[in-house]
């Protein structure tokens, strides 16, 4: 049985929930469109290495739920249900009032004051690789049984999720291309999965420890694949992904995941 799409997401927050999507248009040499778009930047007033927010360090982001509209553009954040702000992070006066309310929700971090940006050029390539993560469910599944719990799929983040797969045949990917829908990837390498992954994504506690397990049960810490658009084209849930021959180049070494 072929690999088949069944969810797609981008995160529009570098550290926040994901944008579900029915389908997506992607370009050749980019990742999904708004995908990490924007960040929580640190360190730019003090002098400190620059950094990001995210869940590794900063789990309560989980305690945020972020809507996106691309269009308008307006991002809402609400916390435990409840609107907490409302704005255009494209323009000036929407940034502060986001600037505001994550300077109190952060407010004794040691990090500082985060400063909501619009990610561009190459603090976008600072931020996040323009790749698309691809996570198998039969991976998940098999982990779950060495794990002995539910384990959601959302913690690791993907781009693309797929299923009716065999468990791990990801990891034979690396250098091959993929066909989906209307577009073509190349794998490039596996996921090194990190702390992040150790929130649980409704609580925001951290309550697993997602990578010792996996070096514990299955010798390695990767979850998941990355890869490279090199065909730009459409994707939709239900669309079939077809592996191809490995390419002239070989498979790619592995990298550090973004979250």
């Amino acid at each position: 049985m072929a690999a088949r799409v069944r969810r797609l997401c981008r995160f529009p927050v570098k550290g926040l929930n994901e944008q579900t999507l029915e389908a997506v248009t992607l370009a050749a040499g980019a990742g999904l469109p708004e995908d990490r778009r924007f960040a929580l930047v640190y360190g730019l007033t003090t002098g400190a290495r620059r950094g990001f927010f995210d869940l590794v360090q900063e789990e309560k982001l989980a305690q945020l739920t972020m809507d996106y509209d691309a269009a308008a553009p307006l991002l809402t954040i609400h916390r435990q249900g409840r609107q907490v702000v409302s704005a255009n992070p494209c323009d000036q006066t929407g940034r502060m009032l986001l600037n505001q309310f994550f300077a109190g929700f952060f407010a004794g971090s040691p990090r500082g004051t985060p400063a909501f940006q619009e990610l561009t050029g190459s603090s976008h390539e600072e931020a996040v690789p323009d790749s698309v993560s691809i996570i198998n469910l039969a991976s998940v599944r098999d982990f779950e049984r060495v794990a002995r719990t539910t384990v959601d799929p959302r913690r690791f983040r993907g781009n693309i999720v797929i299923d009716d797969l065999p468990a791990w045949e990801e990891f034979t990917w690396p250098g091959r291309d993929l066909s989906v829908g209307s577009a073509r990837l190349r794998v490039t390498r596996r996921s090194d999965r990190c702390a992040a992954t150790n929130v649980n994504p409704d609580t925001a506690a951290r309550d697993m420890n997602i990578p010792l397990t996996l070096r514990k049960g299955f010798g390695h810490m990767d979850m998941g694949v990355y890869a490279e658009v090199t065909q730009g084209g459409t994707i939709a849930l239900g669309d079939e992904l077809a592996p191809g021959k490995l390419s002239e180049s070989g498979p790619a070494g592995r990298d550090l995941p973004f979250s």
